[in-house]
């Protein structure tokens, strides 16, 4: 039997891997898309921030009421922060995401008359906001491409031998210099639903992969649990 060639992880192989990956991946999800239900910049700012440690599914559900009684930052700040909390309660650590949201949109009004900055520089001036959260915002809501590092972005690129950190920052940057520029936001969103449906955290389905032959390490982990 002949043996499966190893793939290389040179910066040099993982740029041209990349491609074929995203291909692979975009066959797989055609209707791939951001899976909270925004409808304007504010909310995605403020939904993501609710997002941290929590499911999209269950943000969504928060958001109908949390929106409809606060469609607005001013409106936000008219009321006590016990008010958001009680909305928000089941998207974990609310008392923290009450009060960045406080925050977030007090910056708004006072700085950005109420709209949603577009840059980098300042939304991660904004209480809560780091650069997942902002590099969401401006792919979704302001056509700039961004590399979005979640968890499952952290944990695929790390088992596709794209990157060898842990750091989100370091991460973001690793991939910069590997995915094509035009595809950094959507190759995030590939990372999501691929970990979700195929590459998950503690029982990977390798033998099921579509990326099998374009990964460092097929089938090591087939059924293994994992610390990630």
């Amino acid at each position: 039997m002949t043996a499966t060639p190893k793939i290389k992880t040179t910066l040099t192989a993982n740029r041209e891997r990349a491609p074929l990956v995203y291909a692979r991946l975009a066959e797989l999800y055609p209707d791939i898309r951001c899976t909270l239900d925004f409808k304007n910049p504010f909310q995605l700012l403020i939904m993501t921030a609710l997002a941290a440690q929590c499911t999209d599914a269950r943000v969504n559900i928060v958001s109908v009421e949390l929106f409809e009684r606060f469609p607005h930052p001013k409106d936000f700040l008219e009321v006590d922060q016990k008010e958001i909390e009680t909305i928000i309660h089941s998207c974990g650590f609310y008392r923290q995401k009450a009060k960045n949201i406080l925050s977030t949109c007090r910056s708004l009004m006072e700085k950005f008359d109420g709209e949603v900055p577009q840059t980098m520089e300042e939304l991660v001036q904004l209480a809560g906001v780091g650069r997942k959260t902002a590099n969401v915002v401006l792919g979704e809501c302001f056509g700039h491409q961004g590399v979005i590092v979640d968890t499952h972005c952290t944990r695929l690129t790390n088992r596709l031998g794209f990157t060898k950190n842990q750091d989100a920052v370091k991460i973001e940057q690793d991939l910069m210099k590997v995915w094509p520029p035009n595809c950094w936001t959507l190759f995030s969103h590939y990372m999501v639903f691929h970990g979700r449906a195929v590459c998950t955290a503690r029982a990977p389905k390798c033998s099921q992969c579509s990326l099998r032959d374009l990964c460092p390490f097929p089938d090591t982990r087939e059924g293994k649990k994992l610390a990630r």
